[in-house]
């Protein structure tokens, strides 16, 4: 790593929102260029830049700054500069200059130390003498914060963030308790406020580092694995294993706050489990209001439904089987209902019916938890579906929304697809903003996969058996000849599915090794299926691009999603000299590649052209899929187009919450469907190679599956029914809230 001391000539450009900088710096008489994620900085600031030297392509040398350490200036022209560069308030480079020349090079120390001093300098009143000095302690503040924080490996884009967030407080605040930043500063984990807490001599058997860590592994166990609790036991395990203490030190603090209410305990039969408070508010409230909106909606008439259903059938050329009829039936009759079921049971068909019925009564309002959802929703029911996000009207942060229970939604009924995808914090958003007497209706499909999010509310909803529920198990959608529907089915039933069968839509290809599978994955992509499917050939690798998406079930390995991206995106977009690119870590952002959101950002903005005119929103969520269509080296940013519509446009560290994605995860495919799905079936953990992942992912497809590998581990994937247990309470809480009720 070089070391450079230099003095800030200037800021050629800065991204405010993300802290990336590009300087000209002084060395003597040398002018260099340092870039990165630095703080703020006016020309004449010193600092001590640390990083290392590349060759950019336009722009010649420059220092790829790893951590910038501000320095007072010593010197009276240094001192003169740094006064008078635009930062302090009440000082322009005249005034810097009376300043300088009336106490020389012991101009700051008099500053500090001796302010009122300042009234010696000509026309210096009262006012503007304390605004210099309340300006210069509080950016000396602000550089000793960023000094304190990178000296214990902090980088300097973090402890910039760190620094804004507490001010001159910084230090103060952190040597009192290093673990507030678990808590107050996304990206902070435990070990990075360890690390700090032992250099400032906590000790390890301390109250708020046994307390950090609890909270801590809670929330990893949320965010990670799903979990909305964790079992006493397993929580005290995992909190010892990163704390390296005895697991009494660990029951001790656990019972403390428990009394404190800093942490929440339910016993259920022998396990007593543990709760961050907003997770066991949230799973309470949303089992009491899902079973007070049961209660409130009066149950609908459906004795002239009968006749309407028939219509439908004449007006559509289709008949429903006695299920649907049902399920049909109970949508006009319940103020709550589930409806579930796989591919081809004919959701879409009874929810266009229950459209067609209900809308004569009311507004009947259609949402889905992605962008694409959403857009299949719209295309599948012929009306406007929007995201659950933008119906509730996000409001810039995570969990504020226009829409609550002050301003709900205006609608008579609200039909929710996807559902097995809502987490339990989304589902506690939405119920808020449904007015009490409003119908919802639940769609979705138990087998797939779970949120992404904490809890299981979908499952745990039907397993409670307290909201009513219709399960569509006949297959209707094209069940004579797709093998898709067919083989997504018989592996729900534990069934090894039909590989290879001439003239139909579901292909298996044999390969033995993780490398033959990959390559043999990547010329599918881009050769054979192109040639197969007659896409045309000037645009073969953009319609193969747009229709053909490759599902893996890891991220890592030669067949996980890190590793195939990579190869999809050397193989279908190759670097090119007209061809404008970014990179952020390892990964190369470039003009027209395929990408995926991978974090909920609320206040990404974007635009859409609309037929008034452009549209400006904000939001950009986990999922979302779209195209780099601008890449603007000179500025380090880049436009991704989502939905073909939305234009959002990310600086470099915003890279960060992106991914190629020529290949998804299964996990992240969920909520979309693709005309063709390519997935390698090589091997790997058995945790991932589980039956619903399988289901998952085949039923993301609606034309074509090819799958790549071996026919064991197909085996082995149909025959791994085991779920990975998500600790959660909805269940007993609905059963709870029910009885409540009841005894009212």
């Amino acid at each position: 790593m070089e070391r450079v001391e230099a003095s800030v000539e200037g800021t050629i450009y800065r991204k405010e929102d993300t802290g990336y900088t590009v300087l000209s710096v002084r060395v003597g008489r040398r002018e260099l260029t340092v870039v990165g994620i630095m703080p703020e900085m006016s020309p004449g600031d010193q600092a001590v830049f640390t990083g290392e030297w590349v060759e950019h392509p336009t722009y010649g040398r420059q220092l790829k700054c790893a951590t910038c350490v501000p320095q007072m200036p010593t010197t009276r022209l240094g001192i003169e500069r740094y006064l008078g560069g635009g930062k302090i308030r009440g000082v322009g480079p005249s005034t810097a200059k009376k300043i300088v020349e009336h106490f020389g090079e012991d101009t700051l120390r008099v500053i500090m130390e001796d302010p009122e001093r300042l009234q010696e300098v000509p026309k210096m009143g009262k006012k503007r003498w304390m605004q210099i000095a309340e300006a210069v302690r509080e950016k000396a503040g602000s550089w000793e914060a960023m000094i304190f924080l990178q000296s214990y490996g902090i980088p300097s884009g973090l402890a910039d963030r760190i620094s804004k967030r507490y001010g001159e407080r910084t230090e103060q605040v952190i040597r009192r308790n290093p673990y507030c930043l678990c808590e107050d500063i996304d990206g902070v984990g435990f070990m990075t406020a360890d690390r700090i807490g032992a250099s400032l001599g906590v000790a390890p058997d301390s109250e708020g580092r046994v307390a950090a860590a609890l909270k801590y592994v809670l929330k990893d166990a949320a965010v990670g694995m799903g979990h909305v609790y964790l079992p006493r036991e397993e929580l005290t395990g995992r909190a010892a294993q990163l704390l390296r203490v005895d697991a009494e030190l660990i029951d001790h603090q656990l019972s403390r706050m428990a009394l404190q209410r800093e942490l929440i305990f339910m016993t259920s039969g022998e396990e007593e489990r543990v709760y961050l408070p907003a997770f066991d508010s949230a799973e309470k409230e949303v089992a009491t209001r899902l079973v007070e909106l049961l209660a409130t909606v009066p149950h609908g008439d459906a004795s002239g439904a009968e006749r309407d259903i028939d219509l439908f059938e004449h007006r559509h050329g289709i008949a429903f089987s006695q299920r649907q009829r049902e399920a049909i039936l109970a949508a006009i009759e319940q103020g709550v209902l589930v409806i579930t079921g796989g591919p081809g049971t004919g959701k879409t068909t009874i929810i266009n019916c229950i459209i067609s019925l209900l809308s004569r009564e009311g507004e009947v309002a259609l949402c889905a938890p992605t962008g694409r959802a959403a857009k299949r929703m719209a295309e599948a029911c012929g009306a406007e579906a929007k995201t659950i996000h933008r119906l509730l009207e996000s409001g810039g942060e995570e969990g504020l929304f226009a829409r609550n229970q002050e301003t709900p939604i205006e609608a008579d009924c609200i039909i929710v697809d996807e559902t097995s995808m809502v987490d339990m914090m989304l589902m506690r958003a939405l119920l808020r903003a449904i007015e009490p007497g409003t119908r919802l209706i639940l769609v979705g499909d138990a087998d797939q996969l779970p949120s992404v999010g904490a809890g299981n509310v979908l499952g745990d909803i039907l397993e409670s058996g307290i909201i009513p529920a219709c399960r569509l198990t006949d297959i209707f959608r094209q069940g004579e000849t797709s093998r898709i529907v067919v083989n997504a089915h018989r592996i729900n039933r534990g069934e090894m599915p039909l590989l290879n069968e001439k003239g139909t839509d579901f292909f298996f290809e044999r390969k033995y090794g993780y490398g033959d599978a990959a390559a043999a994955l990547v010329a599918l992509m881009t050769q054979r299926l192109p040639k197969f499917l007659k896409f045309p050939e000037r645009e073969a690798l953009a319609q193969a691009v747009r229709q053909i998406q490759v599902l893996a079930p890891a991220r890592k390995g030669e067949c996980g999603v890190i590793a195939l991206n990579q190869m999809l995106q050397a193989a279908l977009n190759p670097p090119a000299p007209a061809k404008q690119e970014l990179t952020w870590g390892e990964t190369v952002f470039r003009l027209g590649d395929k990408v995926m959101q991978t974090k909920n950002d609320y206040q990404q903005e974007w635009r859409r052209h609309t037929p008034s005119g452009w549209e400006d929103g904000a939001g950009v969520f986990n999922g979302d899929v779209g195209f780099i269509t601008e890449v603007d080296a000179q500025e380090h940013c880049l436009t991704v187009t989502f939905d073909e519509e939305r234009e959002a446009v990310y600086a470099l560290q915003a890279l960060e919450n992106l991914d190629l994605a020529y290949c998804l995860s299964v996990h992240k495919s969920q909520g979309s469907e693709f005309p063709v799905v390519l997935m390698p079936v090589a091997g790997g953990p058995r945790m991932l190679l589980t039956r619903n992942l399988f289901y998952t992912a085949l039923t993301r497809a609606r034309r074509m599956v090819v799958l790549v590998g071996r026919e064991e581990v197909v085996r082995q994937m149909v025959e791994n029914d085991h779920i990975l247990r998500r600790y959660t309470s909805l269940t007993q809480r609905l059963h709870a809230a029910a009885a409540l009720l009841g005894s009212d």
